[in-house]
């Protein structure tokens, strides 16, 4: 038998144990099947636990592995290896190679820092979505709602935990609290955890137990600390909140995924001083699932909730029933994702020029009707 026919059978019999040593990072039967014609070509699977600078680190069957990721390098930023990933990597050889990573299952992507159209992939195949959310500063419920949006349109499920509630002295505001996040995000469990006393991180660690989760948040929202506590050991380097504040400073750099004790992983990421859409419609439109519905009632399906009759959307800020904030929140991710999307989109871009130009005529025939009741 040939060396590279060794291999694959090698390979094809690790593959199909039960006891294969890359089950706690999620392996499962699915991705052995998506594997299979890379298991016959003699390469290995491997999860990508951290890039950097056109390398990474991929934990396979024989232990995390340095490779490089030259051949998986395209235009498109979004197609780029990155954590999470799984990877069909060269058996030996040095250097050795990622020759292709498997098809994605959920994606976590926000639009890129630049000024140039494009996107960032900040981790891939994540079941659940941890949005930190400190409870020593003013709380931003446009902020959660940004992270959620895009949290929905990965394709995993969002948590927001509300961290430092140790810093917070009376139970009533952190209740109050965690009720203000839970109107901006409705089907979304808001848990509030004190990771320096360990309050409400087995609740957390329940939820997430079992899947990959991905911690997201703004510079100084305690993630490392509390990814620290879910691991059980001070893994990520941490630097203490100040006092005048309540503010950390963020000291994670990369993206790292690491095991937890309780089962599943967590990929852990710097953080983010700006979040903004990439393509999260539908994201959106599940953040803010109350206005869609009442939309849908709306005498016009093109109503933009401002003075039509038979507004339904109106009618229920009337009421007291929607709050302005949350409506305006709406509306702004709603055009910032549909200036994303016309950037990259022609045919969206044509759509929007002729509603431009339509209600351009719309707002011109009104002046000329007034001015005519005025002569």
């Amino acid at each position: 038998m040939s060396s590279s026919s060794s291999s694959s059978a090698h390979s094809s019999s690790l593959l199909g144990s039960s006891s294969h040593p890359l089950t706690p990072y999620g392996w499962d039967a699915g991705w052995e099947a998506e594997f299979a014609p890379y298991a016959a070509q003699g390469l290995v699977p491997g999860r990508v636990v951290r890039v950097d600078r056109g390398q990474c680190d991929t934990v396979t069957a024989e232990g995390v592995v340095r490779a490089d990721t030259a051949f998986v390098t395209p235009h498109d930023p979004l197609r780029v290896v990155c954590t999470g990933d799984w990877a069909a990597v060269d058996p030996d050889g040095s250097p050795r190679y990622v020759r292709t990573y498997l098809p994605r299952r959920t994606a976590f992507v926000r639009s890129a820092s630049s000024k140039r159209s494009e996107g960032q992939i900040l981790a891939a195949n994540v079941d659940h979505a941890i949005v930190a959310v400190s409870a020593a500063v003013d709380l931003d419920l446009a902020r959660v709602e940004r992270f959620l949006a895009l949290a929905w349109e990965s394709g995993a499920q969002p948590v927001v935990v509300l961290t430092k509630a140790d810093l917070v002295a009376d139970p009533v505001t952190v209740s109050h609290l965690v009720q203000d996040i839970e109107s901006a995000a409705p089907g979304v469990p808001v848990l509030p955890v004190s990771s320096l006393h360990g309050e409400g991180l087995d609740v957390l660690a329940a939820v997430v137990g079992g899947g990959t989760a991905v911690l997201l948040g703004q510079s100084g929202a305690g993630k490392s600390t509390l990814a620290n506590a879910l691991l059980g050991e001070d893994t990520m380097e941490v630097q203490a909140t100040r006092d005048v504040d309540g503010k950390g400073r963020h000291t994670t750099t990369t993206r790292n995924l690491l095991l937890l004790p309780g089962g599943g992983a967590l990929i852990d990421t710097p953080g983010l001083r700006g979040v903004g859409l990439w393509d999260a419609g539908d994201g959106v439109g599940q953040v803010f699932a109350e206005i869609e519905a009442l939309a849908a009632e709306c005498r016009f399906h093109d109503c933009a909730h401002e003075s039509e009759p038979g507004c339904a959307v109106r009618a229920a800020l009337d009421a007291g029933e929607l709050s302005e904030r949350r409506l305006e929140s709406y509306r702004k991710l709603l055009r910032e994702n549909q200036r994303i999307v016309a950037k990259t989109d022609a045919r969206l871009r044509a759509e929007i020029r002729k509603e431009w130009k339509r209600r351009g005529a719309q707002g011109r025939a009104a002046m000329e009707a007034k001015r005519g009741r005025l002569r």
